[in-house]
This record gives C-alpha cells, sequence and structure tokens, in this order.
C-alpha cells in the first residue's frame, strides 16, 4: 500500500464519519439474566505488589463471564427446540465433547453491513411500556415513517425506549421480572425472517417481549430467529443515542469473539455514519448479503 493510497482511505474513514458506540459498559453487578453466569472483575496484580529493579511495575487483570452477559450476540447453538438446532442437527450430539463445532459463535463471520434501527418509540409517541409486544404493525409503521424498508441481509435493530432502565440502580427494574420487558413477540420474530434479516438487536435483556412475571419462561422469538430461521439475536444494545441523533440507517459493524464451540460472545457494535455518502453507498450491499457470510 502506498501512502497515497492509505491516506485515501484514512479520509474515508476521517472526514465527515460518525461512529455511534451501540454497546453496553460492562461492569460488576449490571444487570444480567439470572440464567448465566454473573460478570467479575478482578485485578491479580496490582501496581507495587512487584517491582522491578529499575522501578516499574504492571498490573494485570482476570474477567469471568457468561458469553449472554452485556451486550453480546446469540449464536445457533444457544437455542434448541424439541432436541433440535438450526438446520435439523441434534442439539446433544452436537455439543458432544462440551463445544458445538458446527453452530459456536466462531462460525459468525464479521458484519459489516446495512443495519436499520426501527425506533417503535417515535411511532407510538411514547417509550414501550412494560411487557408490550412491538407487533409486526408497528414495525411497518417504523419502517415506512423513516422511509427505511428492511431487506434481505440486513441488521435490524429495534428500540423500545427500555434501554433507559439499564444504569438503574435497583437492577431488577431493568430485568422486568415483574413488570415484564417490551419486545416483538412470535409474529414480529417472524416478520423479520419473512424479510430475511440476517441478524436482529434490541435494547431489552432477551430481546424479545418478556410477559410481566414470567421471566424467561417462553421465549418464542428465539425459536423463530435462531432455530427456524439461523437469525443471528443481538441483546442489551444501547441505542438511544443513535435514535437521538435522528439516524435510521448506517453501516452497521460488529465481530463476534472467536470463543470456538461457544453459545455466544460478547460484543461492542458500531453504527457507522457518513455525512459525505449517499446512503446507499455507505451501506454495505443493501437487500445483499453484504461483508460477513450469507444470509442466515
Amino acid at each position: 500500500m502506498t501512502p497515497s493510497t492509505g491516506d485515501r482511505l484514512l479520509s474515508v474513514v476521517r472526514d465527515g464519519v460518525r461512529i455511534h458506540d451501540l454497546g453496553r459498559r460492562l461492569f460488576v453487578g449490571m444487570p444480567q439474566s439470572p440464567n448465566h453466569p454473573a460478570y467479575w472483575h478482578t485485578l491479580p496484580r496490582r501496581h507495587g505488589d512487584r517491582v522491578r529493579a529499575d522501578g516499574g511495575s504492571a498490573a494485570n487483570d482476570m474477567v469471568v463471564m457468561g458469553t449472554h452477559v452485556g451486550t453480546h450476540i446469540d449464536a445457533l447453538a444457544h437455542v434448541s427446540q424439541d432436541g433440535l438446532l438450526h438446520g435439523g442437527a441434534d442439539a446433544a450430539a452436537a455439543g458432544a465433547g462440551g463445544v458445538y463445532p458446527e453452530h459456536g459463535v466462531h462460525t459468525i463471520a464479521p458484519m459489516v453491513r446495512r443495519g436499520v434501527l426501527l425506533d417503535i418509540p417515535a411511532v407510538l409517541g411514547e417509550t414501550c411500556p412494560p411487557g408490550h409486544e412491538i407487533t409486526p404493525a408497528d414495525l411497518e409503521a417504523a419502517q415506512k415513517r423513516q422511509g427505511t424498508p428492511v431487506g434481505a441481509g440486513d441488521v435490524v435493530l429495534i428500540r423500545s425506549g427500555w434501554g433507559r432502565h439499564f444504569e438503574n440502580p435497583d437492577h431488577r427494574v431493568y430485568r422486568g421480572e415483574e413488570s415484564g420487558v417490551p419486545g416483538v413477540g412470535e409474529a414480529g420474530a417472524r416478520w423479520l425472517a419473512e424479510r430475511r434479516a440476517h441478524a436482529a438487536g434490541a435494547d431489552t435483556i432477551a430481546f424479545e417481549r418478556l410477559a410481566p412475571g414470567a421471566g424467561h419462561s417462553r421465549l418464542p422469538a428465539h425459536r423463530v430467529l435462531l432455530v427456524e430461521s439461523g437469525i443471528y439475536i443481538i441483546e442489551t444494545l444501547a441505542l438511544d443515542e443513535l435514535a437521538a441523533a435522528g439516524v435510521h440507517e448506517f453501516t452497521f459493524v460488529l465481530a463476534p469473539l472467536p470463543l470456538f464451540g461457544a453459545t455466544g460472545s460478547p460484543v461492542r457494535p458500531l453504527a457507522v455514519v457518513s455525512d459525505t455518502l449517499v446512503p446507499d453507498t455507505v451501506v454495505s450491499c443493501r437487500g445483499g448479503a453484504g461483508i460477513g457470510g450469507t444470509d442466515g
């Protein structure tokens, strides 16, 4: 690569480009599903524990966490139905040896795709109430209002407004164990599957609607997306800043950790928006596979 070529490439991301961070910060005690191991961070070595002869010292970390904690992506190995994974694979046999070689998160290629934010509170005129089911009519109304029809291969992010509770000191509020949590139900998941989305995400703890008092006892959208359709799910996204900026279409960037055979991975997704390029040139392959593998 010549210096002039490098300069031209850098100018694409330097001039008139805004990057919105869609990942949540990870911290001990953050709200999470009770079904997964909690996040824990500690310093096995602190500055001063060992000091070199020249006066230098170093600190290091140890992190323990479930792969479905904080902002994360669900691999196809995450959910089975009637003993079967996506494509009809036997769930028990697929995990022999304690890993999922064919359905694990390492099989999710890095994503550089067209992203669409469907801002449901903007349609409803209010933040989604607890336990509200986001219907296909809501999704249709959002894409019509924004002029951003969902196409095959897109990553679709659904904002309910529930993300405002993530930093609430009472973590039961974000989990919505008693109140319920808004999100798509089975019908909304089928709407996404019919449009052949590559992945779908939300600002909530489980992506889909949780009924009041029901917790995670029934997750039909996970079945429709992961098992039946091969569509990845991204949970606990930070979407309020994107909505406040009026951004509904962008280049979506995400790379899972290559955890061989794992059922999920922490992620830090980005929404990249250009002020100088028209939408169809900024995004990756409208209606196509984009970069990062074929459609689910």
